[in-house]
């Protein structure tokens, strides 16, 4: 798929970085920030929201004040990677709300999980009971965060 990026003008990447810093932004400081008036401003926000540009906005939690003070990571192999067995995993992982990501890898292992839970005996109790259970796992790795170093859901927009 072609990226839009390239066809960007500096008002837009600015617009998109300004409201990945602050998705509450109004659009009169969005408009203040990128030196526009409100009305080409709303314009524009509008026109790279319909151009799928911009998906959506969330508040982003801290983890560890909502109570998840474990963050790690299970990487997964499968003995089986038809088509079934594949779309039968992601349907499941995309049904558990502790799993924050989940990525299809090169490599040895075939997924990779981040997951968030209360404690480690939550996080084993999950990992041996619920995602040993997803179908076709044949082998699990897993890895704890010792420290966050960086987080972001930002993507770089003014190249």
């Amino acid at each position: 798929m072609p990226t839009l990026l390239p066809s960007l003008d500096a008002v837009d990447r600015a617009l998109l970085d300004a409201l990945q810093k602050n998705g509450r932004a109004t659009v009169g400081e969005l408009a203040e920030q990128v030196s526009l008036s409100p009305s080409p401003c709303w314009r524009r926000v509008r026109q790279l929201e319909e151009a799928g540009l911009i998906s959506g906005y969330h508040a982003h939690l801290d983890r560890h004040r909502v109570g998840y003070g474990v963050l790690g990571f299970v990487q997964i192999g499968l003995h089986n990677h038809t088509a079934e067995i594949t779309a039968a995993f992601e349907r499941e992982v995309l049904a558990l709300p502790q799993v924050l990501s989940c990525h299809n890898l090169s490599g040895r292992y075939d997924y990779q999980l981040e997951l968030v839970a209360p404690d480690l005996e939550f996080f084993a109790e999950f990992v041996r009971t619920r995602i040993r259970s997803l179908p076709g796992v044949r082998e699990i790795s897993t890895s704890f965060s010792l420290k966050e170093v960086k987080r972001t859901v930002a993507l770089p927009v003014d190249r």
